[in-house]
């Protein structure tokens, strides 16, 4: 019988069944209670305090009440109509009524000069805007958004009965943005959840041919989302959540709990299939894949801990959630998957398909496709890795020329109201969609309007606004920039207004290019950390994985450039329209930086996730005696069919998320899933036999002092013993094994 710590967390889970049911349905039921604490403790930080463009926001927040700016495109229109003239004073009227408005602003307010008039009136001369100025408490509030978009929108019907037939009003601005774009996210995660659990449940039941045991995956799969949230309302005491951390939750739950659940109940059919009793097969099953399933959990979380080095709040939340869920999936798959195998220990059946091998050729047979595709590899090992490598190299190419963009409002369906208004602002009335550049100063409106000055006309600059007075002895003055308002001309300015600042007042240079300057001045400084402390985890976790150095050198090497060639399609897709009418995708100005980076880590962990997929099997065999091709061919037909079916399924899931219409879901969603199809086919199938080919018995090498190391502290399972002798269904003897390189 199979021994060890992890085997024996497997036998007993299966043979005290209830407690572990019980054990489960509680942290089920608490992680639901969680779920409303940990909803209510989401924050929405525009970044650390130590950036000046966020204490500028700060200054802001606490020396004023001024918010967001609510605009209503009315359209179709003659702005020399009395009676349109009429109406709009009359709306404005309304709007100022509204509980936290502060003011409102028309093209036909008294003592408004013809200059100021004509910014508010379109180019065209058939459209004009109205401007509603909000408290900052007021512009998230949908007490005061919703009469605000009522009055505005029914001017529609008042000036078509006043002789304006065409007559149509469009209400965006910030506050409508944000609003309808969270609005937006929860509807594609709300897709994509209800896509990609029946699409997996089917692709499950063809690979185990039950519903049953396709069942048990999805299971653990709710169960894992569940009780994570109640790890997440711990993370919540420590460091700030949000939204971004469920929708990470409910993304990496699903497509690793799968995974886990599929390999175990693929190894525990195989172990039935070999002749043994489902209790023993339970125990090596989890000897062997619960084994390896503990590290790969392990490894993704290691991945995901450099996310928390960057000091950026919504990172920290991304890789306090990915912990979580990688931990809490890996508890889920150990003990609640073998408590309803517990359950169901008479239906679920053997693997027809293992039993007929087995008995016909032998437990370790080189038999099959992915023995007979790595075979083909070994014949020519070094071409083969050359050229692959090549191929994903130059697949990364135009990662070389991506653009970083926060705030991109490409990144949103043209069908949101919010953006036809920016569409509207920008064509007809030549107004960008935010200043790229905000000045806030502790001085006078005046003083800070005679510094401004200086700035017109000069190198990239359009247009610097009247300096406002926001507050007691507080004033802002907005400037707009050629091109791209997160442009180089952007990010250009930012430096030279920081280096020319207002004398004797003291001020914060602050807006969208400010904010992403500050983003990536963090990046780069903390870049260096967060990949150290991640690298160092997972050459740790790899080495106890498998005792070798050479091992995880080669595995992280091979994911730097299978992350690259994403990367590359990303860029291709996202920022080049690759595609994007057949995928239906969004074509931005440039990729978020946060996408980048959580797409790097999410990817890394789960291209390790496979790696130790592979590498357990492959060991397997080397510690019974095999030489390393002969171990290679042989790990790769037993775990081959089940990282494919394992990545086809991640494939899906994320897939999924690409069919949202938000631009950050669609490329967190086609990122990840192309980064494992590229994983668990190229890396897996062929990079990786290739080089461990060429390395031979060199990739187990580590020194001695490490390999006395690993024997006292890696965690080991004992041998397991022979199969039982099948019945004599075979006609064919096993191949002998073929001498290593």
């Amino acid at each position: 019988m199979a021994d060890g710590l992890i085997a024996r967390v497997g036998r007993w889970c299966f043979r005290r069944k209830w407690a572990v049911l019980a054990i489960w349905l509680v942290g089920t039921v608490v992680g639901g209670l969680a779920a409303g604490p940990v909803f209510n403790s989401l924050s929405d930080s525009n970044g650390p305090k130590s950036f000046e463009s966020v204490q500028a926001y700060d200054v802001l927040q606490a020396g004023s009440d001024k918010g967001g700016t609510v605009v209503a495109v009315v359209d179709k229109v003659d702005p020399a109509s009395p009676a349109v003239r009429d109406e709009v004073r009359a709306t404005a009227t309304a709007l100022a009524g509204i509980s936290g408005v502060t003011s409102v602003v028309t093209p036909f307010d008294t003592g408004m000069s013809a200059q100021q008039a004509a910014t508010l009136i379109a180019k065209d001369g058939h459209g004009l805007l109205i401007q509603a100025n909000l408290t900052d408490k007021a512009d998230s509030e949908s007490s005061t958004l919703d009469p605000i978009a009522d009055r505005m929108h029914g001017l529609t019907a008042k000036l078509r009965a006043d002789g304006q037939p065409d007559a149509k009003v469009l209400v965006g601005g910030d506050p409508f943005i944000n609003q309808q774009a969270n609005n937006q996210a929860q509807t594609d995660l709300s897709r994509a959840e209800e896509l990609s659990l029946p699409i997996t449940l089917v692709i499950l039941v063809f690979v185990f041919g039950g519903l049953l045991a396709a069942a048990m995956p999805v299971l653990s799969a709710i169960v894992s989302v569940f009780g994570a949230m109640g790890v997440l309302l711990v993370f919540s005491k420590f460091t700030s959540l949000d939204s971004d951390a469920v929708t990470v939750v409910t993304l990496l739950g699903l497509g690793l709990s799968v995974d886990y659940g599929l390999l175990l109940v693929a190894r525990y059919r195989e172990e039935l299939g070999a002749g043994f009793a489902p209790d023993v097969a339970v125990g090596r099953a989890w000897a062997t894949a619960g084994r390896t399933i503990l590290f790969s959990a392990l490894t993704v979380a290691a991945a995901l801990t450099g996310l928390m080095l960057f000091g950026l709040t919504g990172l920290s939340a991304l890789g306090a959630a990915g912990v979580s869920i990688a931990l809490v999936a890996m508890l889920v798959s150990l003990t609640l998957t073998a408590g309803l195998l517990g359950f169901a220990r008479r239906w679920i059946k053997p693997s027809k398909r293992a039993a007929r091998r087995i008995a016909r050729y032998g437990d370790a047979a080189e038999v099959g496709f992915f023995s007979r595709l790595a075979r083909l590899v070994q014949r020519r090992p070094l071409i083969v890795a050359v050229a692959t490598g090549a191929a994903l190299i130059a697949a990364g190419f135009p990662l070389l020329n991506t653009k970083f963009h926060l705030h991109d409002v490409n990144q949103l369906p043209r069908s949101l109201e919010s953006v036809q208004v920016v569409d509207v602002l920008s064509d007809r009335f030549h107004q960008a969609p935010a200043p790229a550049v905000i000045v806030v100063a502790r001085t006078d409106a005046a003083s800070l309007d005679a510094w401004a000055k200086r700035w017109a006309g000069t190198a990239g600059v359009t247009r610097v606004y009247p300096a406002e007075q926001v507050g007691s002895n507080l004033s802002t003055v907005d400037i707009d920039v050629t091109g791209d308002p997160e442009g180089s001309a952007a990010l250009n300015l930012v430096d030279r207004v920081r280096a020319d600042r207002p004398a004797g007042a003291q001020s914060w240079v602050t807006g969208d290019a400010a904010l992403l300057h500050d983003l990536e001045g963090q990046l780069v400084d903390r870049l260096p950390w967060a990949i150290g402390v991640t690298v160092l985890a997972m050459m740790l976790l790899l080495f106890a994985f498998t005792g070798s150095l050479v091992v995880p050198v080669k595995a992280m090497l091979m994911n730097v450039v299978s992350l690259g060639a994403t990367f590359g399609v990303l860029n291709a897709v996202f920022q080049h329209g690759f595609l994007s009418g057949p995928l239906h995708t969004v074509k931005v100005a440039g990729i978020d930086p946060f996408v980048i980076v959580s797409v790097f880590a999410f990817a890394f962990g789960l291209s390790m996730d496979y790696e130790v997929f592979l590498l357990g099997r492959i060991r397997e065999y080397v510690e019974r005696g095999f030489d390393t091709d002969v171990a290679v061919r042989r790990g790769l037909q037993h775990s081959g069919r089940i990282i494919t079916s394992a990545a086809l399924l991640m494939v899906v899931v994320f897939s999924c998320f690409v069919t949202g219409k938000l631009g950050t879901v669609q490329e967190i969603g086609l990122g990840l899933a192309v980064a494992v199809a590229i994983d668990a086919t190229i890396v897996r199938c062929i990079l990786v036999p290739a080089t461990m080919t060429l390395l031979g018995r060199w990739n187990w090498w580590a020194p001695a002092g490490l390999k006395r190391l690993h024997a006292k502290l890696g965690l080991h399972e004992a041998p397991l013993p022979a199969a039982p002798v099948p019945s004599p269904v075979a006609t064919r003897p096993e191949p002998e094994p073929v001498g290593s390189r």
